[in-house]
């Protein structure tokens, strides 16, 4: 099943779907409130702790995973 819709309608019509049942749903409601700050909270740490350890190339063990150069 394939529902062809590109560009920014195709981000409109998730916004729509994630969002018209918690018109609906009180519990969906919450769900999506505590799922999203969740997810903002997670983000916002691993934001953090990127920020102060970064990353160093010798670290990483597959630098070119497809081979490009």
């Amino acid at each position: 099943m394939r529902i062809p819709v590109r560009g920014n309608a195709a981000l409109y019509l998730a916004a729509l779907v994630l969002i018209a049942p918690a018109f609906f749903f009180p519990g969906y409601r919450w769900f999506l409130l505590i799922s999203i700050v969740f997810g903002c909270l997670v983000a916002g740490v691993l934001y953090l702790w990127h920020e102060r350890v970064p990353v160093k190339t010798d670290e990483v063990e597959n630098k070119r995973p497809l081979g490009l150069d």
